[in-house]
């Protein structure tokens, strides 16, 4: 049996454009990419903390530390530059390969630089 995880997460990137006249997908800082195990042209879901739209896409590189959040296509009518997005990525797994599996989280600042990374989400209070 595969089960579908959490493979990766850009928490709350900032949008620097929304082009609607573009072929498709979500040009994401290359540096968050390798940072977060995303393949270019892998599959990726965007929810939109700012508006609540939740769409699927694919990635595609944008420029080495350039902060590039540019959600592009049809996928433009969704975001709009600086909304907050949280954009994930997830993988099947045996169950073996479950056993020492975690998740790369990764959380930034208002210019879509890494501030911090982590594998496992923190507990909150109750």
């Amino acid at each position: 049996m595969i089960t579908t995880m959490l493979k990766a997460k850009l928490h709350r990137v900032r949008v620097t454009h929304a082009e609607l006249d573009y072929e498709g997908s979500c040009a994401i800082d290359v540096a968050l990419l390798q940072e977060a195990g995303i393949r270019e042209y892998e599959q990726i879901e965007i929810y939109n903390v700012t508006n609540g739209e939740r769409f699927t896409t694919y990635a595609i590189s944008a420029e080495r530390n350039s902060g590039v959040i540019s959600v592009n296509g049809a996928a433009a009518h969704r975001a709009a530059p600086d909304d907050l997005v949280i954009i994930c990525a997830y993988t099947g797994l045996t169950a073996a390969e479950l056993a020492n599996f975690h998740p790369t989280l990764l959380y930034v600042n208002s210019e879509n630089q890494i501030i911090r990374r982590s594998h496992a989400i923190p507990m909150q209070a109750a």
